[in-house]
């Protein structure tokens, strides 16, 4: 090999590797992006994931759960019930039909009443207890319009407000809010579990069956930072790995879970708690995945939509 050849093949290795340095140290020294905690972050809207009987974030935790910001201009929300007719529908003299029919969770959400401006739900958790008439027993509304029970002054019910994004507000009581914008989608259920930031044992109020038999649950909180937490416990759920920490519990022990979950997540302090139907009832649906399912008729669904 020639003189020339040897002095162009050097310095062609020294300059790779001073280019190959720079580019390193240009990596080395670029900003380390770290994720947002959701209730610190201005943009955040929804977000799905399991956790242990702790709140801990876990790929195989017992708990499936939602937590989003109502306020987000990237939602909207949907109240579903088992009709034999399109949601909304007229009778002759002008009255929304009522026309009641047992449907499960998968038929309710995805039936031809779930969408929403021709969207199909992001995500759906069951809600209100079912009559034997196949009828929702609490307080539901949809959109405005009224599919409510017999218990709707009596039982509590979760509702997310109308209006703009940035003037929504998430509420948990019982019969309609005094202010008619609050009225726009609701779902009934029973068991309020926190009231005013207060955990409640509500075992002796559900009775034996409740409280002792039907273990699997789903519910739902609001934090005083106005965030909602969405939760199915259900040991019927695939891919858990049980332990003492991670198993399906009864009502009084849900403080543990949700505050967990709170905390964790900046979303501040549980204010709001209530319990949707147990038994053959919870399902939690979300971003094309049936994540719980059972087999009994629902009463309704609470539905949240992409814009």
């Amino acid at each position: 090999m020639s003189i020339r050849k040897i002095v162009f093949l050097g310095v062609f290795i020294i300059t790779i590797g001073l280019l190959s340095g720079c580019k390193e140290i240009e990596a080395n020294s670029a900003p380390k992006l770290s994720k947002i905690c959701p209730g610190e972050d201005a943009k955040f809207s929804i977000e799905f994931f399991q956790t242990n009987n702790q709140g801990e974030k876990y790929a195989k935790g017992i708990n499936h759960t939602i937590i989003f910001n109502p306020k987000s201009a990237a939602l909207d929300f949907k109240v579903n019930v088992g009709l034999s007719h399109t949601i909304y529908a007229k009778d002759a003299r002008g009255n929304f039909r009522k026309e009641y029919v047992p449907k499960q969770f998968r038929e309710i959400i995805n039936d031809e009443n779930s969408t929403l401006v021709g969207q199909r739900p992001l995500a759906a958790i069951n809600a209100d207890y079912i009559g034997t008439d196949n009828k929702p027993q609490g307080l539901n509304i949809s959109r405005g319009v009224d599919y409510s029970g017999a218990f709707k002054n009596k039982r509590s019910s979760f509702g997310i407000s109308g209006g703009k994004p940035q003037e929504r507000k998430a509420t948990i009581q019982a019969g309609r809010r005094e202010a008619n914008i609050l009225n726009y989608n609701l779902v009934g259920g029973n068991g309020r579990f926190y009231r005013q930031g207060k955990f409640k044992d509500i075992c002796q109020d559900l009775g034996e069956f409740a409280c002792k038999q039907a273990t699997n649950r789903s519910m739902v909180a609001i934090t005083n930072k106005g965030y909602v937490i969405l939760l199915v416990n259900d040991s019927k759920a695939s891919n858990i790995d049980f332990s003492p920490v991670n198993q399906e519990l009864l009502p009084d022990k849900f403080d543990d879970v949700l505050e967990g979950i709170a905390r964790i997540n900046c979303l501040g302090k549980i204010q709001e708690g209530m319990l949707f139907d147990g038994g053959m009832s919870p399902g939690l649906y979300y971003n094309q995945i049936m994540y719980v399912e059972n087999f009994g008729p629902i009463g309704s669904v609470f539905l949240i939509y992409n814009k």
